[in-house]
């Protein structure tokens, strides 16, 4: 199975240069908890989640229409094509520790966002005559791996999502 085949096509964005309150307002009114992060447009130069913006204002007691997307995004992008596997996308999830993936067109531009949940709702069980693409077992793996602790950062540091 390919990554196109169940990602999110065309999904909401934020600009590099968007301030938290617009990123948050966007993630309410488009009921989603993380937007690829876009310089001019076109490349993807981040992920900022509704975590990530709750964290960043609590640290710097600060107003969300003060702070930058860009002042809080890492340069870790992990992504995918859309010609990918799902099973490729599922490992590079389980390294990385992360839940979504921006999928990138050869050019590098956005074309979808795969996450977690995409890739579970297509999870089959694993019958004798019927070997399905994603088995319950590699989603409960990789969930495994996704939620395994991390060592705590400290304060002002930096991790990739």
């Amino acid at each position: 199975m390919k990554v196109k085949e169940i990602m999110t096509s065309s999904p909401v964005v934020c600009d590099l240069n968007e301030s938290l309150a617009e990123a948050a307002k966007t993630m309410w009114e488009s009921d989603c908890g993380v937007l690829p992060v876009l310089k001019d447009g076109k490349e993807v130069v981040g992920l900022i989640t509704d975590r990530d913006i709750c964290m960043a204002l609590a640290m710097r007691d600060c107003n969300s229409a003060a702070v930058s997307a860009e002042e809080i995004i890492t340069g870790n992008v992990y992504s995918v094509k859309p010609e990918d596997e799902i099973q490729d996308a599922l490992l590079l999830m389980q390294q990385h520790q992360v839940r979504r993936l921006p999928v990138v067109n050869p050019e590098g531009q956005l074309e979808g966002m795969l996450s977690f949940n995409d890739i579970v709702l297509e999870a089959k069980e694993k019958a004798a005559s019927d070997v399905p693409q994603i088995t319950h077992a590699d989603v409960i793996n990789a969930y495994k791996a996704i939620c395994a602790h991390r060592q705590p950062l400290q304060l002002g540091a930096t991790a990739a999502r």
